[in-house]
């Protein structure tokens, strides 16, 4: 039986995603690579975030979107798995809006972290 969770989730962009990791600080490897859970159970993933006791998280494609796959019960990491979520989701909304800014010939003008959390950005273009 497998300990592994599959968290859904709204991430479609595996470039936007590492990027998004990268900025957060996290450390993490490129796939596919192994998942490792429970009783050396493993799981494949895009991406790989090893954890100190041995008990890894991942992202992994299922046909939509990359669910964060893990095992819940060796969670370890600073935020719960939802503040966890709820940090890479900001990110890589953030990340998203940065990237189709810049595609539509935008650039920042201001970007700017508020105390609730929320991201203040200021973009313009310029027109000829």
């Amino acid at each position: 039986m497998s300990h592994f969770s599959n968290i859904k989730t709204k991430i479609r962009n595996l470039d936007v995603l590492k990027t998004t990791l990268t900025n957060l600080g996290l450390d993490w490897k490129e796939g596919p690579a192994t998942v490792r859970g429970y009783q050396g159970l493993t799981a494949k993933a895009a991406v790989v975030i090893e954890q100190s006791n041995d008990y890894d998280l991942g992202f992994s494609w299922n046909g939509q979107e990359y669910e964060l796959v893990t095992d819940l019960q060796y969670w370890q990491q600073p935020l719960s798995v939802e503040g966890f979520l709820q940090k890479i989701t900001q990110g890589y909304a953030l990340e998203t809006v940065l990237n189709e800014s810049a595609k539509q010939g935008f650039a920042v003008t201001e970007q700017q972290k508020n105390e609730d959390g929320s991201v203040r950005l200021v973009v313009q273009r310029w027109s000829a």
